[in-house]
């Protein structure tokens, strides 16, 4: 176990990273960065929000998920990739991610000629996978989640002469060369909004956040950086309260592309000093701000890069009411199957989707009656299924499941009453029902199987 625990130390070890000398980058890293990389990287769009009524702020997107491969990280990418000496190049980089770094990595070497291997853990996104490959880099998928596949890059970085970022075997979004890529977004958003109150960071491994708050924080010291992440990997957090990176662990999260286990030491050491705040969000409200964005501002945005507006939504900065707010929406990469997930998952948290149970009479023109009555509401039935063998009591009487679609919470009251009303036994299901059951007997979970 000694052996194999030195072995780790030694693969890891990497003094653009070392744990006892953390680098903190700086504004003139963010700006040289910045004029490196101009030629190639989409100076995306902050566009004032439609949800600004609705939240009682100034919100504004800055849209980076419409950079070519589809997230913030090309900026970091692309830098580190233009800092390497040519021995470095010829050999070959190799890099770590759950995917949108690696799609980044793989297209901007593919770019420059640089050949790239990108070691994904089999939770990444499927698009991503093949994203990567169409961008020509060699892909290998390996581990349950980011930190196997990371001890697996560096371990072949070692076996194969190929390099970290500049030789390194350091975690892509603590590598200097990528946190000052990553702060380029910072200086556009000073540029497009130059009243800005605060900004809204998503955090995974913490570049970015380490990023922008530095490019900002150097321009206007005022500008609140706030930096979010999802309630299932909340690693910064984590680093806050120890005063120290610690490993966290990783729960399935909607937010795939945020779900690292432990903070970069550059970006600790970066971010401490100079971040106003951490907050979490649940999954629900991931859900429901990919919902909102798709609907809104048509835009589709993948978990990680939705975190900041469910922020706002789910109340968490009232702080900032009347202000003018950046929501950095740093990534658009979901599968279309995840997608589905969420939109249905956030339909069901504004309670649009609804599920219930009701005892009707199993005689001729039953159901019918519930339909019509359903109906007479102007909810709409999405599914329904019938149930007899597990009824108790009346032979005469069938358990109907019904799915629908109502208009919120309103229109499902109005549905609920209406069949209390006309029906003894009936259950609405779902976590975000609050209304009692009335002679139900079923419990709340065997309704919702």
């Amino acid at each position: 176990m000694n052996r194999y625990l030195r072995a780790s130390s030694t693969i890891e070890y990497d003094p653009m990273c070392d744990k006892e000398k953390p680098q903190r980058i700086s504004f003139e890293d963010v700006s040289a960065a910045a004029f490196r990389i101009q030629s190639e990287i989409v100076k995306t769009p902050c566009v004032k929000s439609h949800m600004s009524t609705t939240f009682g702020m100034e919100i504004y997107l800055k849209n980076d998920f419409l950079q070519h491969t589809g997230s913030f990280k090309e900026r970091g990418a692309r830098n580190a990739l233009l800092l390497l000496n040519k021995e470095t190049k010829a050999r070959g980089v190799i890099s770590a991610s759950l995917g949108n770094h690696s799609q980044a990595l793989s297209f901007h070497a593919n770019n420059l000629n640089i050949p790239a291997t990108v070691v994904m853990p089999n939770v990444a996104p499927i698009m991503k996978i093949q994203k990567c490959r169409s961008y020509g880099a060699n892909v290998i998928i390996h581990g349950h989640d980011m930190k196997e596949a990371k001890y697996h890059a560096m371990s072949l970085a070692k076996e194969r002469g190929l390099t970290y970022i500049n030789g390194s075997f350091v975690p892509s979004y603590d590598h200097p060369h990528i946190m000052s890529g990553q702060g380029t977004v910072g200086l556009e958003i000073v540029e497009q909004v130059p009243d800005v109150d605060a900004v809204l960071v998503p955090v995974g491994g913490g570049g970015l956040l380490a990023g922008v708050a530095t490019a900002i924080k150097h321009l206007k010291p005022h500008v609140l950086i706030y930096g979010v992440e999802t309630e299932k990997c909340p690693s910064m957090q984590h680093a806050m309260k120890q005063d120290e990176p610690v490993s966290v662990e990783i729960r399935s999260t909607l937010a795939d592309g945020l779900a690292v286990p432990t903070v970069g030491y550059n970006a600790f050491v970066t971010v401490k000093p100079i971040v106003d705040r951490m907050i979490t969000v649940n999954e629900d409200w991931i859900a429901r701000a990919i919902l909102r964005l798709i609907e809104q501002e048509k835009y589709v945005v993948e978990g990680g890069g939705a975190v900041g507006v469910a922020a706002i939504m789910a109340g968490l900065v009232p702080e900032l009411a009347g202000k003018k707010v950046v929501c950095i929406l740093s990534g658009g990469n979901i599968d279309t199957t995840i997608l589905g997930r969420c939109l249905e998952r956030g339909l069901a948290a504004e309670q649009r989707l609804v599920k219930f149970k009701v005892t009707v009479s199993d005689r001729p023109g039953g159901i019918a009656e519930l339909c019509k009555l359903i109906s007479s509401t102007g909810v709409s039935i999405k599914d329904i299924i019938q149930e007899r063998a597990w009824v108790h009591g009346d032979i005469f009487s069938v358990r109907v499941k019904v799915v629908c679609e109502t208009r919120g919470p309103e229109h499902l009251e109005e549905l609920r009453a209406v069949i209390a009303t006309t029906y003894r036994e009936w259950d609405f299901a779902g976590e975000y029902d609050a209304y009692p059951r009335r002679n139900s007997t079923d419990s709340l979970d065997d309704v919702s199987h």
